[in-house]
């Protein structure tokens, strides 16, 4: 970010919040305020006065220090070298700031968000002669062991190739030139706030596939889709997003640690690079960018990492690649606008949030979405974000807000928390509005009847819910013999397929396959033990059932598919002795 421009001086300081007179910005300008040079952004302009949120710290800066107007919006570096990137909220490398000044970081530093000295080998896919536009492709490079970072003209530029060369070159050379004069590099920088252009948005009808049995068969996500995870304290918010970040089908994940906490993060930067990716093979690490904003780091900044990170998402999607952007938590991004509206004085809304919470939000999410690019490519950006709602009080503002723009909803439950049940999501309340539209894949990759499958998974938990009232009033051995079946199944289907361990090397992930098999084996023992029932066999026989037991252990067999093989041989056996033992005194009964 270049320092260019009039200089003014510091007129009020209100924490993060800046009065600057002397300068003549335009919204969103970036200007560096103090002797420091900390980077601030313009918020709000009143006849003279320049309101800036800075963030850094701004902790000893005092009025009359100067303050310089860049001209320009905060920008994000595109190009080569984001991958297994870690950033803060303005796109500054933590890496590259802890060799300059240990793991203490001091204000005032400005440091590009790409490595602009490493050498990358360009292949050139264009030629002397062709016309090109925005966002078309004029080559790649080999970014990671598995990814194509593939080289645009930056949007608004057009023209047609008088030279282009390939070989390795830093991000700076240029690699091309156009008749327009346009001279262009291996990247270029895009205001954050700005959504990258598109032709059009496309049908939400191909699933983002998460490996989580309670996701993806109950309440799936369309890549391009939107969801929220809301739930109290300890319900398993970040355990869920790490797992959508480890295990989801898209070819890259956009970590936002935006205001959590330290320490869940540390574990973040630590696990992700030992991590294997099960689609490739590689670190996990070569297909993330991870930014980190914790809730001690400057509050200002938090407000500016989702659109760093999503800026970066919609880069990549226009290089025709499925992003998942994962936001944790957007009642932090919140509770920072909040904080900014108040020195603001500006006037509250519900809670002290701020008029415009529900706008900001919508134009958040309204970035997601699978897009045709204007270089004819398909991708996606997929948003998920958690909401922490204060004593799991889902009727709060930010909640509100957001399951107003969101399609999809991920209640986590306390109570099924302080049950060990994880993942903690309430299939009750819980929902997706992506279901019906993305049947017909499921159907055509998984199973036909996998709409009637769940249909009925999700009936029987109903119907438990329903039971339960009665059950605590007199006890499940006083039901029908066909309603302690269908409890049996109820619990079936929560321990062996709702209950997911993310810590165990086998359960941590199911594909879609495993999870319809799962179901047919738990609807087996379901219409089995109803024809048992049908011919008299006892309900006392048919509950101690071995093959049922053993079915609790094979989502935790590597060797799954045989070990649900056995079980369902086994079942069948154990049907086929109960219903021959049955028929003959059925018959003596008939006789009489």
């Amino acid at each position: 970010m270049s320092e260019q421009g009039k200089t003014g001086e510091i007129f009020r300081v209100a924490g993060p919040v800046v009065t600057v007179t002397g300068i003549e910005p335009r919204m969103f300008d970036v200007v560096f305020v103090g002797e420091e040079k900390l980077m601030g952004e313009v918020i709000q302009i009143i006849k003279e006065k320049s309101i800036i949120q800075v963030y850094e710290d701004t902790s000893g800066i005092r009025p009359g220090e100067p303050v310089t107007d860049t001209g320009e919006p905060l920008t994000a570096e595109l190009g080569p070298g984001l991958l297994t990137s870690i950033y803060d909220g303005i796109q500054r490398p933590l890496e590259v700031l802890q060799e300059k000044m240990g793991d203490i970081i001091e204000r005032g530093v400005n440091v590009p968000g790409l490595d602009h000295e490493k050498i990358w080998t360009f292949n050139p896919t264009a030629n002397v002669g062709d016309k090109v536009s925005s966002n078309s492709i004029i080559g790649w490079v080999q970014e990671s062991k598995n990814i194509k970072h593939y080289i645009m003209v930056p949007p608004g530029v057009s023209g047609t190739i008088t030279d282009i060369k390939g070989g390795d070159f830093n991000i700076d050379e240029i690699i091309a030139t156009l008749d327009s004069g346009d001279k262009l590099k291996m990247y270029h920088n895009w205001p954050v706030r700005n959504p990258r252009p598109i032709v059009e948005k496309l049908a939400p009808d191909i699933p983002l596939i998460t490996g989580q049995r309670v996701l993806d068969t109950f309440f799936p996500i369309a890549k391009g889709g939107t969801a929220a995870i809301p739930g109290g304290f300890g319900t398993g918010k970040t355990v869920t997003e790490h797992q959508l970040a480890k295990w989801s089908d898209a070819d890259m994940v956009v970590y936002v640690g935006c205001g959590e906490r330290g320490n869940e993060m540390a574990d973040v930067l630590k696990e992700f690079p030992e991590l294997e990716d099960p689609q490739t093979g590689a670190p996990l690490m070569d297909r993330t960018i991870l930014i980190a904003n914790t809730s001690n780091m400057p509050v200002a900044a938090r407000e500016a990492s989702v659109y760093t990170g999503i800026t970066m998402a919609e880069y990549y999607r226009d290089m025709g690649y499925d992003i998942a952007l994962m936001a944790d938590s957007t009642s932090r991004w919140a509770e920072a606008m909040r904080e900014i509206s108040s020195r603001l004085e500006e006037m509250p809304g519900e809670e002290g949030y701020p008029a415009y919470l529900s706008s900001k939000l919508s134009a958040f999410y309204e970035r997601a979405g699978r897009v045709s690019g204007l270089n004819g490519k398909e991708g996606s950006v997929s948003v998920i974000g958690a909401v922490s709602p204060q004593g799991g009080d889902f009727s709060e503002p930010v909640t509100q807000a957001t399951l107003r723009i969101v399609k999809v909803f991920w209640a986590l439950d306390t109570k099924l928390r302080e049950r060990r049940h994880f993942p903690a999501v309430n299939w009750l309340n819980s929902y997706s509005l992506y279901s019906q539209s993305l049947d017909p894949w499921f159907s055509e990759n998984v199973d036909p009847d996998w709409s009637s499958k769940v249909k009925w998974a999700m009936g029987v938990l109903q119907k438990e819910a329903e039971l339960q009232e009665i059950v605590q009033l007199v006890g499940a051995d006083a039901l029908p013999d066909d309603q302690r079946v269908l409890l049996e199944v109820a619990r079936m289907l929560r321990e062996y397929f709702l209950q997911q361990n993310a810590f165990h090397d086998v359960d941590t992930f199911c594909k879609p396959s495993r999870q319809e098999n799962l179901i047919n084996c738990i609807k087996k023992f379901n219409d089995d033990s109803m024809d048992l029932l049908s011919v008299g066999v006892p309900i006392t026989k048919i509950m101690t059932m071995k093959s049922k037991d053993d079915l609790a252990k094979v989502k935790y067999e590597p060797e799954f598919d045989a070990e649900l093989k056995k079980v369902m041989d086994c079942m069948m056996g154990e049907c086929t002795d109960m219903r021959g033992d049955a028929e003959p005194s059925s018959k003596k009964e008939v006789s009489k």
